[in-house]
């Protein structure tokens, strides 16, 4: 049976050739998160069971207890966990490499002309596949072992990199016209985005994005269930399963039973244009009618006084539950309903916010998301 084998490195091209060495063998990895402490470490070792793990000085450790995968077998990776205990994803060399290809591809990749810039966290899909493409395409690859905005402004002001990927708030602290290219993910999309930026949208099954600029990579078909207007996904790139958890596929609209189900909820139109509006088991219900936070948190994201914002919901005596808003304020100490109105009077009025909370913070997964289900 192949190894499962865990590094316990910091993001860096020896650690990609160590990746390489052990998909060479014919053998998967997994990443231990270089943000956590020993203990969190140690329950991500739990978590996936690798029968040996590579210290931060090359040092090799037999895991007892440890679980094999199977043959084909590339990637395990645990999913954000933000709906509770995180899943883990296994993906074959196969869906890598269709990754790799099909989303470089899409943004026009030349090995000979153009560079990553890694500087997202490996332990996750979107920073790792940053690597893999290098690995899989030859394309020239230079590491960040962080996101440092005055490292990432150098590399590109000096034309070492020609594209990254990040998420929106590493965006704002960056000039992206210093890029040929920048994928964005991780969260919704501020408005006015540089025609240099594509947005993404995918996730640990997916094997990174499938989803580039609202409309589906080539080779990767979208449906939506009639039955609960969830998206449907069928790609090269996807899971083989859960090292975990049940399988998560089913049958589609061409009678396959390989449709990944993703738990959002989305339209597609004539033209093939997506829009996701959210989780589909993150709705709030109220008087009657249902409302996505991912609508409200679009119509308010460009407040020039908020620095950030999340749309949840609580008890109502009347309607059930109601849209709270959660602010982090910026340049003031207070904002209110009268504050907001201007930006949701386009909403439907079941879709207004009827109340604001003030935080210092948003409450994140380890992958940086917001954690909805901690608001209250």
């Amino acid at each position: 049976m192949p190894e499962l084998v865990a590094f316990d490195q910091e993001p860096s091209v020896q650690l990609l050739g160590g990746i390489a060495r052990v998909l060479d063998a014919g053998d998967a990895f997994c990443l231990i998160d270089q943000r956590l402490d020993d203990h969190l470490k140690q329950a991500q070792l739990l978590l996936y069971k690798p029968t040996k793990l590579i210290d931060r000085d090359g040092v090799e450790h037999r895991q007892q207890g440890g679980i094999g995968t199977e043959v084909g077998d590339a990637l395990c990776c645990a999913t954000s966990g933000s709906s509770g205990t995180p899943k883990v994803a296994v993906l074959t060399k196969d869906a890598l490499f269709a990754s790799a290809v099909l989303t470089s591809s899409a943004l026009g990749i030349d090995p000979t002309q153009h560079r990553w810039l890694s500087c997202l966290p490996w332990a996750h899909i979107g920073g790792l596949t940053v690597a893999l493409r290098s690995l899989f395409t030859g394309t020239p690859l230079l590491v960040l072992s962080h996101f440092d905005a005055e490292a990432v402004t150098a590399l590109a002001g000096a034309g070492e990199v020609t594209h990254t990927s990040v998420v929106a708030t590493a965006l704002q602290r960056i000039d992206p016209s210093l890029f040929v290219g920048i994928l964005l993910g991780g969260a919704a999309p501020p408005k006015d985005l540089p025609h240099n930026v594509t947005t993404t949208y995918g996730m640990t099954e997916t094997g990174s994005g499938v989803i580039y600029n609202n409309r589906a990579l080539t080779g990767v078909e979208l449906a939506v269930d009639a039955a609960t207007g969830g998206l449907l996904v069928k790609s090269p790139t996807l899971l083989r399963a859960y090292r975990n958890a049940a399988e998560p596929f089913t049958t589609g609209p061409d009678g396959s039973s390989d449709w990944l189900v993703t738990g959002d909820a989305a339209t597609i139109d004539a033209s093939g244009f997506v829009s996701v509006t959210g989780r589909i088991d993150e709705v709030i219900a109220t008087g009657g009618e249902k409302v996505h936070p991912n609508v409200v948190e679009h119509a308010l994201s460009a407040i020039p006084f908020v620095a950030e914002l999340c749309v949840w919901k609580r008890p109502d005596p009347t309607w059930g539950e109601r849209v709270v808003v959660f602010v982090v304020p910026e340049g003031r100490d207070e904002v209110t309903l009268a504050d907001l109105a201007p930006w949701t009077e386009h909403l439907a009025p079941w879709e207004r916010p009827k109340e604001v909370v003030l935080l210092r913070e948003l409450p994140r997964t380890p992958s940086g998301k917001i954690a909805r289900r901690l608001l209250s």
